[in-house]
């Protein structure tokens, strides 16, 4: 803040402030000089300022660089090339540059004028279904309607769906008009894919300038893998996935406990009337005896694959454990157990059903190690009471017993290790079960205990 004059002070203020003024003056012819200080100082003030008119500017230059951003490199090279001839006509006075120099702007002004102008577009894409299984089809719908008051020319729209683009042509639309069209979208392996974000490209037969707009977000599509019929999780080598007791006490059950008096409010279905009977009469009075019970613990199986790609020979091989996983998701998930599943990075707890296998379609080989990914889950979900490990043929046994002790001992592992073109076995390791399959066709022969050791 600007101080006040001297002149409306008083001579004792004056004196005081004009002191003051000469001890800096002082201070700063003293002060010893450092190289190169007043250079510093000057480049950063310039660097300051740069920076202040910069975002002064901002606002203009955003719209500026949108325009020059629809030059292309061809544009660019006929403007080079216009200004070379006028350069040309001007020192040696042909005068035959000078018209090509006014041919080459009269070209571009012109493609120039075909892109003039924006349009205004509500445009729609629904992907239906949202969630196939490999091998499956999605249909794709796009709808552009004309929002604006003028006539659109037609123009075409791109639309990425997966790994290729679709190109729809939009014809000239009069104001409040709709264009419909339907793509069949084939997805033969498992993944997610994309389908968007739509783009319209407008510009002139030259290719001189292009104008791209974005119209909308992208939407996934999840591509689940294909999955292979089990027997329900109960019998045979998962015999022991259906729970336990626990010390939980619950009126809802069918572990029974002991008995106890009758309170209000309890179920007189749970009424034991031989020890009710008994107590009545010892009593005189008469009490009733009702049946406590036990809690029994719900299943809940983790499902994890190992993502590490140093442990797979082949990629179709980490497709066939994913195809495994999935199958035991979706098994347990019939038999009404809660789930836990992780692929590498992600790793999810209790999924709903209709999105439980969209992470077998996010999975992915990567640097994820087996040990890093089961320590996630553990962490997040320890009340797991089984779990399913689908490994690769290079997976050290190690890491296997390393990986399945992080659950816990009393926690029961299955280890399905996937080498393609192995025949059915099974084996034991550190008190742990490891089963090798060469397809998913294997799949349901390991899991219902048909393997001979």
């Amino acid at each position: 803040m600007t101080a006040p004059p001297d002149v409306d002070l008083p001579v004792e203020l004056r004196t005081s402030r004009r002191a003051r003024r000469a001890e800096q003056v002082a201070e700063a012819k003293a002060a010893p000089r450092i190289p190169g200080e007043r250079l510093r100082s000057v480049r950063a003030r310039a660097a300051e300022t740069w920076l202040e008119w910069g975002e002064l500017a901002a606002p203009m230059l955003g719209p500026v660089r949108r325009v020059l951003d629809c030059v292309s490199s061809l544009g660019w090279l006929v403007l080079g090339a216009s200004i070379a001839c006028w350069a040309v006509a001007a020192t040696f006075g042909w005068r035959e540059f000078s018209y090509a120099a006014a041919a080459l702007l009269a070209l571009f002004g012109l493609s120039a004028l075909l892109t003039i102008g924006r349009m205004s577009l509500a445009v729609t894409t629904r992907v239906e279904p949202q969630r196939v299984m490999a091998g499956d089809s999605s249909a794709i719908e796009v709808t552009v309607r004309n929002v604006g008051r003028g006539p659109m020319l037609p123009v075409p729209l791109d639309l990425p769906t997966g790994p290729t683009i679709t190109r729809f042509g939009i014809p000239g639309l009069a104001p409040g008009g709709e264009f419909s069209d339907v793509v069949v979208m084939p997805s033969q392996k498992r993944g997610l894919y994309l389908v968007g974000p739509a783009k319209t490209l407008r510009g002139d037969p030259f290719g001189l300038v292009r104008r791209e707009v974005t119209w909308t977000t992208p939407v996934e599509l999840f591509v689940h893998p294909r999955t292979v019929y089990l027997e329900p999780l109960g019998s045979g080598m998962l015999k022991d996935l259906e729970g336990r007791s626990t010390n939980d006490m619950s009126m809802s059950d069918l572990a029974f406990h002991t008995l106890r008096e009758y309170a209000p409010g309890d179920d007189r279905r749970h009424i034991h009337w031989l020890s009710s009977a008994k107590r009545s009469g010892s009593t005189g009075s008469e009490q009733f005896m009702v049946r406590q019970f036990l809690d029994t613990r719900r299943s809940h199986i983790a499902v994890v694959v190992d993502c590490l790609t140093e442990a797979w020979t082949d990629p179709e091989e980490f497709e066939t454990a994913v195809s495994g996983a999935a199958s035991v998701m979706v098994r347990a998930l019939k038999d009404e157990q809660d789930v836990s599943e992780a692929c590498g990075p992600y790793v999810l707890t209790r999924p709903k059903r209709h999105t439980a296998l969209d992470l077998f379609s996010r999975a992915r080989l990567g640097e994820e190690t087996l040990e890093s990914t089961v320590g996630h889950l553990a962490r997040i979900a320890p009340n797991v009471s089984a779990a399913v490990l689908f490994v690769g043929p290079l997976t050290p046994l190690l890491t296997i017993r390393r990986t399945a002790n992080l659950f816990g001992p009393d926690v029961n592992v299955v280890v399905v290790r996937v080498e393609h073109g192995a025949p059915i076995g099974l084996q034991r390791s550190g008190g742990r079960s490891i089963v090798t399959i060469g397809g998913i066709g294997d799949l349901p022969r390991a899991l219902a205990g048909k393997v001979s050791s």
